[in-house]
């Protein structure tokens, strides 16, 4: 009796083949760009080609970093990090909920996405001055700007995200007697917890680079303050030594957001022919 071929290609394609497990390239492989524009500059500025005072050497940034740690750099990083996790946790909650109601609610969406909009165009450093005049000079402008940044990439995440849902989903979700908080829990949420994740990790990044301006405004710590100190004084080696933490702070950061998105969306990988 002849095999029916629609079982054996249902067959072939459970059943593992040994030998051709898919790996994915080496870890390694993201190294190679930074070491070797670590080393090309510290061979530049070695050979003369670039003048010391504007490009210091990077084992001359990595001995600045080291006096650093000495003269209080922990306060300097902590008050950054505490500064873009307050903003962050504010803007990003906030986004959510605006986000999810654009999203969900056409009527809303006219409303509220062309003041949205014309917001996210606005420059971080167009927000100083304003909330200076609102807010003063402490705590506050630093922390309502570092928000602002978060706020619209995950704003643009979770709107996009619960806006392209497939309505089919939704219809049979209904025909299946779904209450609403149900049907956004177990039908809409996990439709667009893709495009919210990739939302939260552009809110993230986007809030480290607004903390440098907030720490513009008449900061005393923070590697904000840093790079205004590096400035002033004409530490080239100062400043290269904050944009150096600012973009290892930001990657650590991105990579927790990273995993936290891998474990959300294992289900993912299995669809994953790359």
């Amino acid at each position: 009796m002849a095999a029916d071929p629609h079982l054996v290609l249902t067959a072939g394609a459970e059943a593992p083949v040994p030998g051709l497990a898919r790996q994915g390239p080496p870890r390694w492989l993201g190294a190679v760009v930074p070491v070797g524009l670590v080393a090309a500059l510290e061979l530049a500025a070695r050979l003369g080609w670039v003048p010391p005072n504007l490009l210091p050497p990077p084992s001359e940034v990595l001995q600045t970093l080291w006096s650093l740690a000495g003269q209080g750099l922990a306060g300097h990083v902590a008050a950054s990090s505490l500064r873009v996790l307050a903003g962050f946790a504010a803007g990003g909650a906030a986004a959510l909920a605006v986000g999810a109601v654009v999203g969900l609610s056409r009527r809303m969406e006219m409303l509220l996405d062309p003041t949205f909009q014309a917001l996210r165009a606005i420059p971080s450093l167009a927000w100083v001055p304003l909330l200076l005049l609102w807010l003063g000079i402490d705590e506050s402008p630093k922390l309502v700007l570092i928000a602002i940044g978060a706020f619209f990439p995950v704003y643009m995440g979770v709107a996009s995200g619960f806006r392209d849902v497939d309505r089919k989903l939704v219809e049979v979700a209904r025909m299946a007697g779904l209450s609403p908080l149900a049907l956004v829990r177990r039908v809409l949420l996990p439709a667009a917890l893709p495009a919210v994740l990739t939302g939260l990790r552009n809110g993230l990044s986007l809030a480290w680079m607004f903390m440098v301006a907030a720490e513009l405004i008449a900061a005393t710590q923070g590697l904000g303050y840093l790079l205004t100190d590096g400035r002033e004084t004409s530490r080239a080696d100062i400043v290269l030594a904050a944009i150096v933490l600012l973009a290892l702070l930001g990657k650590f950061t991105d990579t927790l957001m990273q995993r936290l998105e891998h474990r959300l969306l294992a289900w993912r990988d299995t669809f994953d022919t790359r």
